[in-house]
């Protein structure tokens, strides 16, 4: 089977966030499964750099946006395990700072930049039996097939990573698909009077699938659905939840070059290192206190409002630390710069993303923290099951599908039953009694000896292929 994936972002090529590593991990056990697997996605800044061998693929790519025609080229990589790599070079698009933003604002040009990228994914698509199109960036391919008039056209199947994130514009822009304007509706991409990328997606795609079967069947509700649920009720028949795998090979605790030591569930002792070290480097006493860790992006969805509140609470009140890395909304990260500097022995914080200190607050916490109001999967909370940080997270999404509650005979961490800061404060507190105890030991080996890879997850997109 010929299968394309068509993504705005790759590990380890580009990245924002759990996109470029679902993509990568899928693309890759695919591979490994003996299937004939592509990747398209743009040709970013610094990308020739990480893949210098690259190779001019096929004739220019010359589309027409509205009134306006841009050119543009494919360039092929290929990886060693034979994985195809096309990357989309169009120097006034992709040459850029960010991969969608500049300064914390969205580029202008976002809609132009991707249709570009999913008319030129079409012009591929051809030649393949599956094309796979992941969230708005790309989700205009499915329609764009649909309308091409032609006799035979591969099946489309669209991944929903972020329901929140939908590419809505004005509707004057659908001009840029050079589509008539009887295709403006709202069986498409119509929605409110507005253009919606994804929305069409969800309307044309042969099938839609989610990044863990919780999310699947909350995104049918009001609540958790973003105005879409109508929608997504009347596609439910070919609407499927899969889980998002992890890569052991990059998410591992031996032999890990960002870890201070080794360590694994029959040997913690590089487990204690790891944290030793985790306290000098944010300036923190070295002792044996529960330490909480957080790697997230700073918004609303991710409950870091939620967290700094609670924290303030339990810093005063008990002997623990708490450790955490992330970027985006500047009013949060006040909020954890606040903290730290009331608690200048207890908190560390880092505003920024770093692989390297990502997998250090993995290992070194004894708790990772995610409060997320929603999460359609998450991938933090599989990595610390393996690196041996119990999980304490908001029972939403793929964290239900991948944790159990403390409650349960096969625990593997804390599962509040709903998000409020008194409910999270008392799962710190539980936490603190549990520390160190042969409760927190069992819990912990559990989860360290869970398996979340690629490998159940992908035979489950090869069906769905099928």
């Amino acid at each position: 089977m010929r299968i394309l994936q068509a993504t705005s972002e790759f590990f380890p090529y580009s990245k924002t966030g759990g996109l470029a590593d679902m993509v990568a991990g899928l693309s890759g056990a695919l591979a490994e499964l003996s299937e004939d697997v592509t990747v398209a996605t743009p040709l970013y800044r610094g990308i020739r750099e990480q893949v210098p061998d690259l190779k001019p693929f096929g004739p220019k790519v010359i589309l027409p946006l509205g009134k306006q025609t841009f050119t543009g080229r494919w360039w092929k990589a290929t990886e060693s395990n034979g994985l195809t790599l096309l990357f989309l070079e169009q120097e006034g698009f992709y040459d850029r700072p960010g991969l969608y933003m500049a300064n914390g604002d969205g580029y202008w040009d976002n809609p132009e930049r991707f249709m570009f990228l999913s008319k030129a994914v079409a012009q591929l698509a051809g030649e393949y039996d599956v094309v796979h199109v992941h969230d708005w960036q790309t989700a205009f391919v499915p329609m764009l097939l649909r309308a091409s008039g032609s006799r035979v056209i591969p099946r489309t199947v669209l991944t929903i990573h972020n329901l929140a994130y939908q590419g809505q514009c004005e509707a004057t822009r659908f001009e840029i698909t050079n589509l008539p304007w009887n295709w403006f509706h709202s069986e498409g991409p119509e929605f409110w009077g507005s253009l919606n990328f994804l929305k069409a997606g969800l309307h044309y795609a042969d099938a839609i699938t989610t990044v863990s079967p919780q999310y699947a069947k909350e995104i049918l509700t009001p609540e958790f659905g973003e105005g879409l649920e109508g929608v997504l009720q009347s596609r439910q028949d070919v609407l499927y939840g899969i889980l998002n795998g992890v890569d052991y090979g990059e998410w591992n605790t031996v032999e890990n070059p960002y870890l201070a030591a080794s360590y694994n569930a029959d040997d913690l002792s590089g487990k204690k290192v790891c944290k030793q070290f985790l306290q000098t480097k944010f300036g923190l006493a070295v002792s044996d206190v529960p330490m909480f860790g957080m790697v997230s992006r700073l918004a609303e969805q991710k409950g870091i409002d939620v967290l700094s509140e609670a924290l303030g609470d339990i810093l005063c009140e008990k002997e623990i630390q708490f450790v955490g890395l992330g970027s985006g909304d500047d009013q949060l990260a006040e909020q954890l710069h606040s903290l730290q500097e009331r608690f200048p022995e207890q908190v560390g914080f880092e505003n920024g993303y770093s692989n390297a200190l990502a997998h250090q607050i993995e290992a070194g916490a004894d708790y990772f923290v995610m409060p997320s109001r929603f999460e359609p999967c998450g991938l933090n909370q599989m990595y610390s099951l393996r690196y041996g940080t119990i999980p304490i997270v908001n029972g939403v999404g793929g964290l239900v599908d991948t944790v159990r509650d403390i409650g349960d005979q096969q625990a593997t961490g804390l599962v509040l039953n709903r998000l409020s800061v008194q409910a999270l404060a008392a799962a710190f507190k539980k936490a603190c009694d549990i520390h160190g105890s042969a409760q927190s030991f069992e819990i912990l080996k559990r989860g360290m000896n869970a398996e979340y890879g690629w490998g159940n997850s992908s035979n489950q997109y090869l069906k769905c292929y099928q």
